[in-house]
């Protein structure tokens, strides 16, 4: 899996203080996924977005198609097996309109995405949250709920990493303090991780991306 790494360093030296993190969190998905378990993603804002994004990328195929084996194809059919890929199980936090605006009004807003967290995760699962400033309460709050779950956790963050890098088992910290270029640096670190995720469970990436 160190060839994704490589190529996302190369293509983005300044990542390269991000190493040991980048695969230290991919072991924990990894792991946690060939358990059984399942990654729940949460954030604010453009953070929020990304965790849609990284979701959305391990759902469905990424670099390859992800085609169903032979036994899959048998349960479900050939003509459903023509259009279905495999994928692996992630929840984003963020699209709950419902439970969030609905806890926020009735409980409190800060700790929607523990609550989440404290209904969807189990022992062995895995939360990824993230924050610029590394401070965001309601992502250190779901942070809390996962540690008393059994969950590992995961954050993403500027360099500091904060209150975050200490409530986390791996902090990963791009070298930024404003929030737009960390941002920017987000994106190619959660696609590295898809993409060495993809290849574990799905194989060999294809010679060009599946378009969205």
């Amino acid at each position: 899996m160190s060839r994704y790494l490589d190529e996302t360093i190369q293509r983005f030296p300044q990542l390269s203080v991000c190493r040991d993190d980048v695969a230290g969190a991919f072991a924990l998905m990894r792991d946690s996924f060939r358990a059984g378990g399942k990654l729940l993603v949460c954030g604010n804002g453009g953070s929020a977005a990304d965790s849609e994004h990284i979701t959305g990328e391990l759902l469905k195929g990424f670099y390859s198609k992800r085609p169903l084996s032979s036994d899959e194809r048998a349960r479900v059919g050939a003509e459903l097996a023509d259009v279905l890929q495999g994928g692996l199980p992630a929840i984003p936090l963020t699209g709950f309109m419902s439970l969030t605006s609905a806890f926020g009004n009735d409980v409190a807003a800060e700790a929607a995405f523990a609550q989440l967290t404290w209904a969807l995760g189990r022992k062995g699962d895995v939360l990824l949250g993230i924050s610029t400033s590394g401070n965001a309460r309601n992502v250190l709050m779901a942070f809390q709920a996962a540690r008393a779950a059994g969950m590992a956790v995961i954050g993403l963050s500027g360099k500091t990493g904060a209150r975050m890098a200490a409530a986390a088992d791996v902090c990963i910290r791009v070298p930024e303090t404003s929030t737009p270029l960390i941002q920017e640096l987000h994106l190619p670190v959660y696609h590295c991780l898809c993409g060495m995720l993809e290849e574990v469970f799905f194989g060999r990436r294809a010679a060009s991306a599946v378009a969205d």
